[in-house]
């Protein structure tokens, strides 16, 4: 049945006009998704959703069928019409064409460093979100307007200077001494790249097949050393790999402090993309939009204006939310309320992390998501200006969007489906409206040993699969990790979860993806599939 439906809906595919949708109408729990109920175990049923992802097309819409609304319907049955279909309960599953995947090429992009105009190549799995624009002014992207709302509530409060995105793309590890105080990114975050000013370029090491292992530097004034292939492809050029994807605005303070307008008591505000690795979750981002705000003070201030400007702040953010909430509480020592797939209550607060000297802010929006949106420092006396003291404020914007749209996975404010950003081409924030529902999940395993002389990076691992599977796994859970006696060799067991919010991906293609992640992952990280 399920080859049937298939072959159809390829068919369908090859007819259909732009812009139109299929209804495929099945009796009570023979869809097999969520919208059933009772819902079918999914080898019982039609798998319509993985029958539709083979053809392209992913489910938009369930509707519940009734016979009485088609005038002359009448159910032909089976079985040479002894038995009709039961209609009750039935629904019908519409069905619109998804983008296709894209095998993007590689990348070059220019940007100022220093004095000069450098090109490099931007790491694969970032190739889709550069040159976005989506802060760029009367961009339609939800992202921009909830930075807009941002800033005007905070320019209520104080005098705000908006500035324009001048910070360079690449820095490099005499301006990271400000990471280690300012936010919490870590050397095994950052995107190393190595830049040329000849109109070629290169990735860092790490991200290519040619090497064999690549010690990344540490976040100092000296540069360590690599071990390289026997193929010796990069040799020296290693070393000159001291430069970094920005992966924090912070990164950019010194030079705002240093402008000859930078005056005490107005908030200077900053805001663009910034890039870090990490490990994959739905709230979790390689790619996301930063807003740094900096406020200088004289040496003489009086009262607490740290303690002023994260309060002036969270009540900017509870103004923004509280169209969109029921209760919004103020208080770490309360719970949100029991919310279930509508988000009625979250807490917003500043937790002090002593060890990093740093306030980050929590917006628990309840089903155990407490999740970091932000972090408040003060710049180390002296440290950026001997005449000011200087306060710091960053906020993940896309993180924030997405806890106001109500929106479950980031990876659908990057989506090229123009579907996502018509809902607020009138420049109103509202509810997301997913347009692609109930979309089929299909679980891999992977194993492999890692050398016995090599570190295993947890980090490293899931930005291969980021690159080889397209975004496509939403989650990595490790199964079993083991010790071989013999050769004190270890061995790592994963299970990944495929799932796309915004395409349709099929079984076959899942297990393609999975085949190119067992070919590149050996290459990638050096170990050993089992």
């Amino acid at each position: 049945m399920c080859a049937q439906l298939n072959w159809r809906m390829s068919h369908a595919a090859e007819v259909l006009a732009e812009g139109g949708d299929i209804h495929v109408t099945l009796c009570k729990g023979q869809g097999g998704t969520a919208a059933d109920q009772p819902m079918r175990d999914w080898h019982n049923s039609w798998q319509v959703v993985d029958m539709a992802a083979g053809a392209g097309f992913i489910l938009s819409a369930v509707q519940p069928f009734c016979s009485k609304d088609f005038h002359g319907y009448k159910c032909t049955g089976y079985r040479s019409q002894e038995k009709p279909f039961h209609v009750e309960g039935a629904l019908t599953h519409v069905f619109t064409k998804s983008l296709p995947f894209q095998c993007l090429g590689l990348l070059d992009v220019q940007t100022k460093l220093d004095d000069d105009w450098v090109c490099f190549q931007v790491p694969a799995v970032l190739a889709d979100k550069m040159n976005r624009a989506f802060l760029a002014t009367d961009a339609p992207h939800p992202v921009r307007l909830v930075n807009e709302r941002l800033m005007a509530e905070m320019g209520k409060r104080f005098p705000l200077q908006r500035l324009e995105n001048a910070c360079s793309l690449l820095h490099d590890i005499s301006s990271s001494a400000v990471l280690s105080w300012a936010s919490d990114v870590t050397t095994v975050a950052l995107f190393w790249i190595i830049p040329s000013s000849d109109g070629t370029s290169r990735v860092n090491p790490g991200d290519t097949e040619t090497v064999e292992a690549f010690h990344v530097p540490a976040l100092c004034s000296e540069l360590l050393s690599c071990e390289v292939s026997e193929k010796g492809c990069w040799a020296q050029e290693q070393y000159a790999s001291k430069y970094y994807l920005r992966p924090s605005l912070t990164v950019c303070c010194r030079e705002i402090s240093q402008r000859s307008d930078f005056f005490p008591g107005t908030l200077y505000a900053l805001s663009g993309p910034v890039f870090r690795k990490c490990l994959i979750s739905p709230y979790s981002m390689p790619a996301f939009h930063e807003s740094l705000i900096l406020y200088g003070l004289t040496k003489d201030k009086h009262g607490n204006p740290a303690q002023l400007l994260m309060e002036a702040f969270k009540n900017a953010v509870v103004s923004l939310m509280a169209p969109y909430f029921k209760d919004i509480l103020s208080s770490s020592h309360k719970e949100p309320e029991k919310q279930g797939q509508s988000r009625q209550s979250c807490s917003i607060s500043f937790q002090h992390h002593p060890s990093k000297g740093l306030y980050f802010m929590h917006i628990d929006v309840g089903d155990g998501n407490n999740l970091r949106v932000g972090a408040f420092a003060e710049a180390p006396d002296g440290y950026l200006s001997s005449k000011l003291d200087l306060l710091m404020l960053t906020f993940n914007l896309d993180l924030l969007t997405m806890i106001i749209l109500g929106m479950s996975d980031w990876r659908l404010l990057w989506t090229f489906d123009e579907r996502f950003i018509n809902q607020f081409s009138h420049g109103e924030l509202k509810h997301c409206h997913n347009f692609s529902i109930h979309p089929p999940s299909y679980i891999h395993d992977i194993s492999f040993w890692v050398r016995e002389e090599m570190s295993f990076d947890e980090v490293e691992f899931h930005t291969v699969v980021r690159d080889v599977c397209k975004e496509m796994v939403t989650s990595i859970q490790l199964l079993d990790s083991f010790q071989q006696p013999e050769t004190s060799r270890r061995g790592l067991c994963y299970r990944m979860t495929y799932q796309s919010c915004d395409k349709a991906l099929s079984s076959k293609q899942a297990a393609e993806f999975q085949l190119q992640l067992r070919v590149k992952l050996p290459k990638h990280l050096q170990v050993i599939l089992r």
